[in-house]
């Protein structure tokens, strides 16, 4: 299920996945239960910050939640401690036990369309001459928030700011963002969606509450997917493992045949070191051209995958559950012990860098992943030969 989008065209969004709801669009937030209690805690305590940092890994939920918080707060109204009742007592809403709100309620219907004048979204902006979005969030992005801060609430209420992704922002963005966490407005609330939090200066960092978000089990997972539209009650377990537990990595894995991909990587890899050429070039050409710029992606991820699952195997933390068929069997014969596991995450951190640098200067992308094998066959080799 999703939220009304209505009807008005939007530019192209960073953070949408193909055939699934955007994260404002989402009716509900799976396996995060205590992160919404905590908020509603400082909330009905009358304890709420001005500023939230929502962590965790990619696709487990942040935004989503961000969007929950923003329309919990547009929706209700304030305490009003001038009014009094009969008696003189401070009008006091009761406690809330929900971030959800009425799906029908104006604040929903804008906050789906992005027309809230109260919400203030910052996220890398959409060049339609260059086609793209921007690589960070810049310093202008962020100032657009003295005008936001200015305009009068109409009904003088709250007044909500998402970051998306607070990590994406350069270092003009970031420190014009933090004179507004310094001397924030009243009843100004800032939510700010970070992937990794270090990489935020640490004043920002200071300055917010958190949130930490955990990946999803399989159970809540396969919930998810199902309410995003996606069957993958068959293979739940396998999605898991591979996504890490998140959701956004689950659909993007489910969008491309993940599964499958990573059963080939898992087959080629089979018989080392006895090497297989003819699978290995297959595998290398099917990354090749501009119509298999994602399939390149999502196997050079996946031969990542693999090599952190095989280092974690060798150092005596093996995967729970197989996500192809034979792999607990091949990454207990690569990776027996502890020396084995050191030189496949020396490996993978070798391979990892070497990817970011072909991505940047735009290297074959079969050549490189052919690289990436030889390089596999020639640790399994030494492995095997200990």
């Amino acid at each position: 299920m999703r939220a009304p989008a209505g009807e008005m065209e939007l530019p192209p969004e960073a953070d949408r996945i193909e055939g699934a709801p955007h994260p404002r669009e989402t009716l509900t937030l799976f396996g995060q239960a205590q992160a919404e209690a905590d908020f509603l805690d400082a909330f009905n305590a009358d304890r709420l910050h001005h500023a939230w940092l929502i962590t965790g890994p990619k696709g487990v939920g942040k935004a989503t939640l961000a969007w929950r918080i923003a329309r919990f707060l547009l929706d209700r109204p304030l305490e009003d401690h001038d009014a009094g009742d009969m008696f003189g007592d401070a009008i006091a809403l009761p406690d809330a036990d929900t971030l959800e709100i009425n799906h029908d309620t104006p604040v929903y219907r804008r906050t789906a369309q992005l027309a809230e004048p109260r919400l203030c979204l910052i996220r890398r902006a959409w060049d339609a001459k260059k086609g793209k979005h921007a690589a960070q969030i810049s310093v202008e992005d962020v100032r657009k928030l003295n005008a936001f801060f200015h305009m009068s609430a109409t009904d003088g209420g709250r007044r909500v700011v998402i970051v998306d992704a607070a990590d994406e922002m350069n270092v003009s963005a970031a420190n014009a963002l933090l004179k507004t966490l310094e001397e924030p407005p009243k009843n100004a609330f800032l939510l700010l969606v970070s992937h990794q939090p270090s990489r935020l200066l640490p004043t920002i960092r200071s300055r917010c509450r958190a949130l930490r978000l955990s990946p999803l089990d399989p159970e809540n997972l396969a919930q998810a997917l199902d309410a995003a539209g996606f069957d993958a009650a068959d293979r739940s377990d396998a999605l898991a493992e591979l996504a890490g537990g998140s959701v956004g990595e689950a659909l993007r894995l489910t969008n491309q045949d993940g599964i499958e991909a990573y059963t080939e990587i898992v087959a080629l890899f089979s018989k080392m070191p006895q090497f297989d050429r003819p699978r290995a070039l297959k595998l290398a050409e099917s990354c090749v051209g501009a119509a298999n710029v994602t399939r390149y992606e999502l196997v050079v991820g996946l031969i990542d995958r693999f090599l952190i699952r095989l280092a974690r195997t060798g150092a005596g933390r093996p995967p729970l559950v197989e996500a192809a068929d034979g792999e607990a069997k091949l990454m207990a014969r690569l990776a027996p012990e502890g020396q084995a596991a050191k030189a496949w995450a020396t490996l993978q951190q070798t391979l990892s860098a070497r990817a970011a640098h072909a991505r940047a200067v735009n290297l074959d992308p079969a050549a490189l992943i052919l690289d990436m094998i030889f390089e596999i066959n020639d640790t399994a080799s030494r492995v095997a030969a200990r």
